[in-house]
Formats: structure tokens, C-alpha cells, sequence
């Protein structure tokens, strides 16, 4: 089946309420021939917030995959696309700050659900409590104030009364002041944290950008057997000879794609584009 007589002439839904289509739609409709149109009288907020007063219940995958689904089921739509965000230690490092975005493009008319991961340190992603309007200023600064928003309130666990004693989306210097000063008055404390909503968050925007791409990428590739796109790495074999003594090491041998449509595998060797590994890495001999 060919992508292009997959998706051309159809109508791509994306599902968002903070302008994310700024960065899918242009992509999307360029490389895969899609109309998009954006929910917005969608409210994803529902299903958790970054803030905390609404907790996510679910996974990142499976909420983005529930704003595809009710998303469609509002707008009639049969072709959707939903992003939902993770912020906290990279994976493989706990001391840097990461932004985990996860990307699913739903298409009911054919069954096809395609999704992609990208995890970047590329993020403001931080949070303090403020003391002194010094400490407001220098906190504004490293968090890319005031092209990047912020948000204030009392402290990190105050979820009460949040529609007067927190302000989300603060992007003018003089509001943000205000806000803080008012906080210290009326609570005797403020906490800061950068706002990772997508429309306050150009950094966060360059994320959602570059999954975008892998989702094409995703898409682009097709099975060897039926023709389906996403035909995608599934499993990774460990393996790899050492130089010297042609041990089998740690890093990849092999990686294996899968066809989630026909379940057809294929095994690629040297998925690093190497086909022996450092010594340093070995186990034999760097014990």
C-alpha cells in the first residue's frame, strides 16, 4: 500500500489545546499529502496537567492515545494525531533535566496506529521556591524568560483555590513581579516553575518539531511483505565482536523490525554501522 495513497487528500485531526499544530501541521501536510484541522474546543486538560491540580492518571501513551480517540469521536474524524509530554532525569541520567514527548498518529479507517518517542535534555524544565525578588529575576533568567513562560504560586503542593492564587503562562516582566509580590503579601511564600505547555514553551515546541520528523521517518518506512507504513524496530540483539578478541560484547549485533499489521520480522546486522566493538567495552578485555 502506498503512503501517498494512504493519507493524500485526507483530513488529519490534530488534537491539542496549546498550538502544537504550529509544528505538525506544516510537516505533516507537506509530507504526507494531509489537510490538517485542530480541536480547539477539545480541552486536554482533563486529562492531567503539568501543574498537578489535575493528575494524570493514565501513562503518556495511553493519554495521548485516549486525545486521539475522544478527539475523533467528537469531530467525526477518521485519521488523528496527539502528543502528550514528560518532564523529570533523563533516563540515563538522573542529574539532567529531559523532556520525554511521545507522538501517536491514529488511523481507524485502515487500523493503523503509528507512534514514536523522542527524549531530549533540550529542556528549561525547572522549579524552585522564591524568597527575594533577586531570586524571581535570576530564576527568570535561566528559564528563558520571557520568551519562555512561568508559573506562580504559593508553594509546590498548593492545589487549593488554584484559579486566584496560582498564574500560569506569565511572559511580561512587570506581571511577573506583580504576581510575586502579591503571593508574598497574601501566603508569605512563592514557588516558581517554568510553564511546559507548548504554547509558553519554544524549547519544548523544538521537541514535539523533532518527533515529528522520526513520525514521518516512521511512517516513510514500509513493510518489506504487505507494504504498511511503520514497518519499525521492535527488538535490539547484544553481540557485538570485540576487535581484539572477538568476544561478544554489550552492543548491538542486530536489530529486529517488526510489522504490526502482518507480524512479517526482519533482522538488520550493525544497526550502529559497525561491525566490531572498542575493546574498552568489552568485558573480557576491560574487565
Amino acid at each position: 500500500m502506498e503512503k501517498s495513497k494512504l493519507f493524500d487528500g485526507r483530513t488529519l485531526l490534530i488534537a491539542t489545546k496549546h498550538e502544537k499544530n504550529r509544528v505538525i501541521a506544516p510537516v505533516l501536510e507537506k509530507e504526507l499529502g494531509v489537510f490538517c484541522i485542530v480541536s480547539y474546543e477539545f480541552d486536554t486538560d482533563f486529562l492531567g496537567t503539568f501543574t498537578g491540580e489535575i493528575e494524570r492518571k493514565n501513562d503518556p501513551l495511553t493519554t495521548a492515545r485516549i486525545k486521539c480517540d475522544l478527539a475523533m469521536k467528537q469531530y467525526y474524524s477518521d485519521l488523528a494525531i496527539a502528543s502528550e509530554g514528560s518532564f523529570g532525569p533523563h533516563p540515563s541520567s538522573m542529574f539532567l533535566a529531559a523532556d520525554e514527548e511521545i507522538l501517536i498518529l491514529i488511523d481507524s479507517k485502515n487500523e493503523l496506529e503509528i507512534v514514536v518517542r523522542e527524549v531530549s535534555t533540550n529542556t528549561n524544565f525547572s522549579a524552585a521556591e522564591i524568597k527575594t525578588e533577586t531570586e524571581m529575576l535570576e530564576f527568570a533568567e535561566k528559564a528563558k524568560f520571557p520568551s519562555h513562560g512561568l508559573i506562580l504560586r504559593p508553594t509546590k503542593n498548593d492545589f487549593t483555590d488554584v484559579t486566584y492564587s496560582m498564574k500560569k503562562g506569565l511572559q511580561h516582566p512587570g506581571e511577573l513581579l506583580i504576581v510575586f509580590r502579591r503571593l508574598m503579601s497574601t501566603h508569605g511564600s512563592a514557588y516558581a516553575e517554568t510553564d511546559m505547555r507548548a504554547i509558553y514553551n519554544p524549547t519544548r515546541m523544538e521537541v514535539i518539531a523533532a518527533a515529528v520528523l522520526k513520525l514521518v521517518e516512521k511512517i516513510k518506512c514500509e513493510c518489506p511483505n504487505c507494504g504498511r507504513p511503520g514497518f519499525s524496530k521492535t527488538e535490539i540483539k547484544k553481540g557485538l565482536p570485540c576487535e581484539w578478541c572477538g568476544s561478544p560484547t554489550n552492543s548491538p549485533l542486530s536489530a529486529i523490525y517488526t510489522c504490526k499489521k502482518c507480524a512479517f520480522q526482519k533482522e538488520e546486522l550493525f544497526p550502529q554501522n559497525k561491525e566490531v566493538e572498542d575493546p574498552m567495552y568489552c568485558d573480557n578485555c576491560n574487565p
